[in-house]
């Protein structure tokens, strides 16, 4: 019988015809057919998908979860046809966004918490069946199914609906189910004779007929010589066949022995995501920026001369090297080309910029992730690394779409701008899971940590640093509610968001020299996520948040807020789509109190020299859709519009419409 159980994968009819094979090699031993030099099926792992990529790393948060995840994967031979052998490393999206214009990979540190996601090697499970569901349901002999039982009715070949007297297996067909009893069909009543069947099957079935014949050998007079005559016929027959089968599965064994020869590595796999942008935005956009409200009579008023469609790029690759099933190494590069807010980034581009940008200078390669995680025990896992340790990378994200290749469009609307407070890469992080509806994950985090002189893990004079944590409740299964709060040090007077009013200090450029003089301001941030998924098909959520920044030179402080309320609908009009809605308002300055001369709302937008205390004449309401197209598995298509009302937090300011057509491929 080993000729026999060795062969992989056929048509069921094929199968029927192996199987009469069998019958003839045992039970007539003057005919045994020829042993098949065939071998048994090759595993290879494969990475399942998701990162979305966005350099958030509540995607790769999943993203450890659905990657490190490997499944074996079956080399088949079916309808005799040639198949290539692959080592299939279907891997998932990891979402990196821009963060002061340079993106980030994340990946979460919870993705740890399951030991099973981190082996590398996972043993095919030896009860479970490629197919999902058999395709012949095999009778032990003497066996009968009950009679509520809607197998029991498919006794008869003719009640096969899909077998016609007219098929050229139709007589093999018959004998097996209704003279030896030994295969039935599917409850539906269906035979499904080109179907392929797995070597399970097989061998489920085999034994089945096999312990049917001895007992109708036993009884004596129900095998006839008639039978074993045309079994015989039959393997003669079909020995070619069965001949090339055995070749063909032959040369996929060779092929898979060179791809494991020649893989990149059994331990570390690679995955990562292409975006490319095509946006633009409405033209001749007037802003103010100092001076008008002191003359009104003349229009100082500036354009917007970004305003021209644009094509750019932006490809992240990550590297996950597993030392243990514990253990992970995290390594991730970008390369990007294209800036939408070349001309006003730190002023009207924190209102305007797009979550997928990613300007390395000119595809320039920069490392953006590399730490190392370790499970300990069962609930709590470590970050800690020269890059990418940060809240952004550390904490959960609560909204699961946060990604910047499969998510919003707009860099506002990817998470709650507090997560992002402090500008940090070297560091430290932990994620608990404390019970099964509650965690915590902190992070300490420093800017120029390599830098002896100016940085150092401390900060130094010129470094900044966060410390932060968040506590993420779900109470009931549909519901998550995140709770943070950041303490930053900047000595350049701003927050590191990139979004809304960033800069709370203006900074003073002494005389003769061109870079600005140190304003420190030590930030306490505080902010809120909720998301509800009413039903699988609509989610609905938002956030708030709020930073009080003390200046550190003198007295006085500033405070900002920031909200955000969004629609989600998966899977709207397919499998894998997404519409979203999202309307709120980029952090606003809503209170500044510092001395004269640092105030940045009564300097920019009242155009008070003096820079004297105030706030922010006015507030920006952001909305944005985009529908987001599962082409395929790799491949999606977002369209998108972001209007910006009152831009600068200024009525007087013109209206910025943002149309985006962003596509994404994963690998």
């Amino acid at each position: 019988m080993k000729y026999c159980l060795n062969l992989e994968k056929k048509v069921s009819s094929t199968l029927i015809f192996a199987t009469l094979g069998c019958l003839v090699a045992h039970l007539s031993p003057a005919q045994a057919a020829p042993e098949l030099n065939t071998t048994t099926a090759v595993s290879t792992e494969s990475i399942s998908e998701e990162l979305s990529v966005s350099t958030d790393l509540s995607r790769a948060t999943e993203v450890v979860e659905e990657v490190v995840d490997n499944q074996s994967t079956e080399i088949a031979a079916t309808d005799l046809a040639e198949e290539a052998a692959t080592n299939n490393l279907n891997l998932p999206e990891i979402p990196l966004t821009d963060l002061e214009t340079e993106a980030v990979a994340e990946t979460k540190v919870q993705d740890l918490l399951s030991s099973e996601t981190l082996e590398v090697q996972t043993p095919p499970h030896p009860e479970t069946s490629e197919s999902g569901s058999p395709v012949l349901m095999p009778m032990a002999g003497g066996e009968t199914l009950g009679e509520d039982d809607p197998m029991g009715q498919v006794t008869d070949v003719s009640d096969l609906l899909d077998v016609q007297p007219s098929d050229w297996a139709y007589e093999a067909v018959r004998e097996l189910v209704e003279r030896y009893k030994c295969l039935v069909g599917y409850p539906d009543r269906t035979f499904r004779g080109n179907q392929p069947t797995s070597r399970y099957e097989f061998a489920a079935g085999l034994r089945a007929c096999l312990d049917t014949i001895a007992e109708l050998v036993d009884a004596g007079n129900l095998v006839t010589q008639e039978d074993f005559e045309v079994l015989q016929r039959l393997t003669q027959e079909f020995e070619a066949e069965l001949a090339l089968v055995g070749a063909r599965i032959d040369n996929l064994d060779s092929r898979v022995a060179f791809i494991e020869d020649h893989q990149f590595s059994p331990t570390t796999k690679l995955f990562g995501q292409a975006i490319f942008g095509l946006q633009g935005r409405s033209q001749d956009n007037r802003f103010e920026i100092g001076l008008q409200q002191r003359l009104p009579n003349a229009d100082l008023r500036l354009t917007d001369t970004d305003d021209e469609i644009t094509f750019i790029n932006n490809v992240q690759l990550s590297l996950f090297t597993q030392f243990s099933p514990r253990s992970l190494l995290l390594t991730s590069l970008q390369a990007g080309n294209g800036n939408t807010n070349p001309t006003f980034s730190n002023t009207l581009g924190n209102f305007t910029r797009l979550g997928y940008e990613g300007d390395t200078g000119n595809n320039d390669v920069v490392l953006t992730d590399l730490n190392f995680r370790q499970l300990i025990g069962d609930s709590f896992a470590l970050i800690v690394g020269p890059e990418g340790v940060n809240p952004v990378n550390v904490f959960r994200g609560v909204n699961r779409i946060e990604s910047a290749g499969s998510g919003p469009i707009s860099s506002f609307a990817q998470r709650n701008p507090i997560i992002g407070v402090g500008v940090g890469g070297a560091g430290i992080g932990f994620d608990w899971q404390i019970a099964t509806a509650l965690s915590l994950q902190a992070v300490y985090s420093a800017s120029i940590a390599e830098e002896p002189v100016n940085g150092g893990i401390f900060g130094g004079n010129n470094g900044e640093t966060t410390v932060g944590a968040q506590l993420v409740v779900s109470p009931v299964d549909t519901v998550d509610i995140s709770l943070q709060y950041i303490n930053a040090y900047s000595p350049f007077g701003r927050l590191g968001t990139g979004i809304g009013d960033d800069q709370v200090v203006l900074l003073t450029i002494p005389g003769g020299q061109t870079t600005p003089e140190r304003d420190p301001i030590n930030t306490n941030a505080f902010g809120a996520t909720l998301e509800w998924r009413v039903t699988p098909n609509f989610t609905i959520g938002g956030w708030g948040g709020y930073t009080d920044s003390n200046y550190q030179e003198a007295s006085g402080d500033v405070e900002t807020w920031n909200w955000m309320g969004f629609l989600n609908f998966p899977d709207l009009l397919g499998e894998g789509n997404l519409l979203g809605i999202y309307v709120g308002q980029p952090p606003k300055i809503s209170s500044s109190n510092l001395p004269n001369g640092k105030n940045v709302p009564s300097f920019v937008s009242q155009g008070d020299l003096t820079a004297g205390p105030g706030d922010q004449p006015s507030s920006t309401t952001h909305v944005e859709a985009f529908y987001r197209w599962q082409i395929s598995d790799n491949i999606s298509i977002t369209p998108g519009v972001i209007v910006i009302i009152n831009p600068l937090h200024n009525g007087d300011n013109d209206t910025i419409t943002i149309g985006a057509l962003r596509t994404t491929f994963t690998f």
